[in-house]
Order: structure tokens, then C-alpha cells, then sequence
């Protein structure tokens, strides 16, 4: 939405062109104001041009009819726009969900090997839990099955189950090396400019982390 204040100086510049005679501003005047259309360029650039004559002309390119329906028609829009983002969701949080074979042993990886908190578990026994780390949330669900067949973990080999972004991808990694955590695929840079490396859980779910 344009801006009140810039198009007030835009108004002023167009008036200050015409106190320069910048030939220029005429053909943009007698486009604009149509009771300047009869004129050619020397005889605009002779006649009195007021500010009022530059804020019309701002309206019309802005399309409207004159300064004070562009002024009416910012604040309708200003209104209209605060309307919709009072009333448009915000997502605040993505968490994946990882499939477990073992809650208890899941949580110890995480939280033992991955830096994670355990947020909380829950079911007797747990049956799903929380891990948290800063900003990344990874719920995990006990599944009494592999949740990929075996085939296609063999065909497609890097199927993430989730992807946590970070500042510093390259500390993270050495601190995961120095807890033994197991590798997937080693700190590597992207053909597209991102560092990457994935760690695979003891159930197999593939963590990609980037920065």
C-alpha cells in the first residue's frame, strides 16, 4: 500500500520540476490532468502550478479523483489491511512426530546423545513423549511396527522424518561427534549453499540439521 508521507514528497517534487521547467514533468502533467491536454510542453511550464495541482496529480497516477479521496482511500485501506491481519492465523510452531519402537530408550537418545530435554512422557506405560531443545519440538509415538517397510529404506535412503535448522551447524556436529552420535551423512556443503548433516535415531528416523 503506497505510503502518505512519500507521496506527499513525490507531489512536491513534481512541483519543483515545474518551477525548474524540467520539460520532462509537462508530458507527465498533460497525461494526468486532462484540462492540460490542449497544451504543449512550453506553454504548461509558463502556467501557475500549485501544490494542489501536483497533489492531483499524484491522486490520478494513484487512481483516484483527487488528493483528498487518495487520503480517504489510504486510511480505508490502512483500516482494512489491520482488519485482516487481526483476523489471519500465525503459525507459531511445526513439531514432526517420530515413530519409536521404545519410548524410554528414545528419550535417552535424545536427551543423552542429542542435547535434548525430555518435556514430558506420558501413558502407563508412556506410549508418546516430548523432546525439546531451544526452539525444535520432536514428539515421539510408539508404533508396535517399523513405520517405513524395510525395502524402501533400502531404495531411498534418505528419507527424513524431520529437519531442524540452526545458527551454527558446524558446532553442533562437533559436539555430536565428541557424544558419539551416529552419522548418517557427515557436515557436508549443499550444492545450494546450506551445511548439512544427518543423524539416524536407534528406530532409524533420519535428522536433518542445516545452517
Amino acid at each position: 500500500m503506497p505510503n502518505l508521507e512519500n507521496l506527499r514528497k513525490k507531489a512536491k517534487q513534481f512541483k519543483r520540476w515545474h518551477q525548474d521547467r524540467y520539460y520532462p514533468v509537462a508530458a507527465e502533467i498533460r497525461h494526468w490532468l486532462s484540462r492540460y491536454r490542449h497544451l504543449n510542453d512550453r506553454q504548461i511550464l509558463e502556467l501557475e502550478f500549485k501544490l494542489a495541482d501536483a497533489q492531483e496529480l499524484v491522486a490520478a497516477q494513484e487512481g483516484f479523483e483527487s488528493w483528498e479521496a487518495l487520503k480517504k482511500g489510504l486510511t480505508e485501506m490502512s483500516a482494512t489491511d489491520q482488519q485482516k491481519s487481526a483476523c489471519q492465523p500465525t503459525f507459531l510452531d511445526a513439531q514432526p512426530q517420530l515413530f519409536v519402537d521404545d519410548i524410554q530408550a528414545a528419550c535417552d537418545f535424545y536427551s543423552q546423545k542429542l542435547g535434548f530435554t525430555i518435556a514430558f512422557t506420558y501413558g502407563e506405560p508412556p506410549f508418546y513423549a516430548q523432546v525439546v531443545r531451544d526452539a525444535a519440538r520432536l514428539n515421539l509415538r510408539h508404533v508396535d511396527m517399523p513405520a517405513f517397510h524395510p525395502e524402501l529404506r533400502q531404495r531411498e535412503r534418505d528419507i527424513l522424518s524431520a529437519t531442524i535448522t540452526l545458527d551454527d551447524v558446524k558446532a553442533l556436529f562437533l559436539e555430536y561427534t565428541a557424544n558419539g552420535v551416529p552419522f548418517h551423512q557427515p557436515l557436508r556443503l549443499e550444492p545450494w549453499g546450506a551445511r548439512t548433516f544427518i543423524v539416524c535415531d536407534p528406530d532409524g528416523n533420519l535428522i536433518a540439521f542445516a545452517g
